[in-house]
């Protein structure tokens, strides 16, 4: 911490002929210039991970094999507009309705089914 103050007092005063506004641009420009590109990267990962699952949950389609965000397991049979109507049990039939935004994930289909 304290080379940290003794760095932003070096920058801050006036250095025998220079101006004090140009040495402190000259040490906070990089750190802007890192902070903006962390933003960028941070936020445009968030975004590409929305629109991919935006699109999976357009692409929603039935015997899809899907897991909802409380991780149930299921194949969808039916795919309305704002709900996904699953079949979490085949060999009692159960079928569960859900929000469309409740699905997290399309599952991979093994090979073979």
């Amino acid at each position: 911490m304290t080379n940290f103050l003794t760095i932003i007092a070096q920058v801050t005063s006036q250095p025998a002929g220079g101006k004090p506004a140009d040495s402190f641009m000259r040490f906070m420009f990089p750190m802007l210039l890192a902070l903006g590109v962390f933003y960028f990267f941070m936020f445009r990962g968030q975004k590409k991970d929305r629109k991919r699952h935006a699109n999976m949950l357009a692409e929603l389609k039935r015997n899809d094999r899907v897991q909802t965000i409380g991780g149930i397991l299921g194949t969808v049979v039916e795919a309305r507009d704002d709900e996904v109507i699953v079949k979490v049990d085949e060999s009692s039939n159960v079928k569960m309705r859900f929000n469309r935004a409740a699905i997290k994930e399309v599952l991979e289909q093994r090979p073979g089914n």
